[in-house]
């Protein structure tokens, strides 16, 4: 551009005002200045811009063309500034949010359709990812927040409750009563049966692998499995026994297409909840969201 955006706006005041005094009183400059910026403008584009009379000014053919780009300019600046102003007041933003495919379907969902609902102008982007993958993109600043179990390292994180699970092993009648036909006891079964976890980057797994181990429960057969949706459906099949979260197959266990089995030790209950940076100067968005989040919740 040949030319400083105060030239641009001096001509396209000039031209809606098609006086060179009501233009400068707009622009709260003398009109001499207007005049001089105007010749200025003319001289460096080699062309006549306005026809001058008596009566004011006037567009030329050249002036026309030239003011047809300026206006477009202008009108465009202004509506930036009209969707940043309301971006401040309203908290207009994008929120990216990371989350398990199991905790997004069973947890976060509800939640997530209540808020666009009441803050429609935020846009969402949801990473489905474990909770341990979810962790290192918090810690590499590529998402906002996210849901996760409780972490055990604290120090740079603020995690907020949001749920108490409780991970079963359960299973298919058939399944049990196949093991049972075997003369298995109840306390027999998880080292006899096959066992369906989530895989080892997983931190349910993780954490399920420790119940086990603290337990002296010995695995003799395994299947990893990548997400807690094919685990159930792979119980109700009598594949296996199957570790999920009881509030994840209230269904199943109301209908009997699986099975809780007793254990002599019940697993500990644990936290689920929303992790973020620890930050004074939270996003609008995400401020929202958590607020958001801490009020549906009761």
């Amino acid at each position: 551009m040949q030319q400083n955006l105060t030239s641009y706006r001096i001509f396209y005041a000039a031209a809606n005002a098609k006086n060179i005094s009501k233009a400068a009183k707009e622009l709260y400059i003398s009109q001499p200045a207007i005049s001089k910026s105007i010749q200025k403008l003319e001289d460096s584009l080699g062309c006549k811009l306005f026809e001058r009379s008596s009566r004011g000014i006037t567009l030329t053919e050249e002036g026309k063309l030239l003011y047809s780009y300026v206006k477009q300019a202008f009108e465009t600046l202004s509506l930036g500034e009209e969707k940043l102003q309301q971006s401040m007041e309203l908290g207009i933003g994008h929120l990216k949010i990371g989350v398990s495919s199991t905790l997004c379907k069973y947890l976060l969902l509800p939640y997530l359709k209540a808020f666009m609902n009441r803050c429609p102008h935020i846009s969402i982007s949801i990473a489905c990812q474990s909770s341990n993958e979810t962790l290192k993109l918090l810690e590499e600043n590529k998402i906002d927040i996210g849901l996760v179990g409780k972490p055990q390292n604290l120090k740079l994180i603020q995690f907020d409750s949001f749920e108490e699970i409780e991970d079963i092993f359960v299973a298919s009648d058939s399944c049990l009563k196949n093991i049972k036909t075997h003369g298995m006891t109840n306390e027999q079964i998880l080292t006899n049966s096959t066992l369906m976890l989530l895989d080892k980057q997983n931190m349910t797994r993780q954490y399920i692998d420790n119940y086990l181990q603290t337990n002296h429960i010995i695995v003799q057969e395994s299947i990893d499995v990548s997400n807690m949706d094919l685990l159930i459906e792979f119980a109700k099949i009598g594949l296996g026994t199957a570790c999920v979260i009881r509030s994840f197959v209230k269904e199943e266990l109301k209908n009997k297409s699986l099975t809780e089995l007793p254990l002599k030790r019940p697993i500990p209950k644990r936290e689920v909840g929303f992790v973020y940076r620890k930050n004074k100067n939270l996003p609008k968005s995400l401020e929202q969201f958590i607020c958001f989040c801490a009020e549906y919740k009761h």
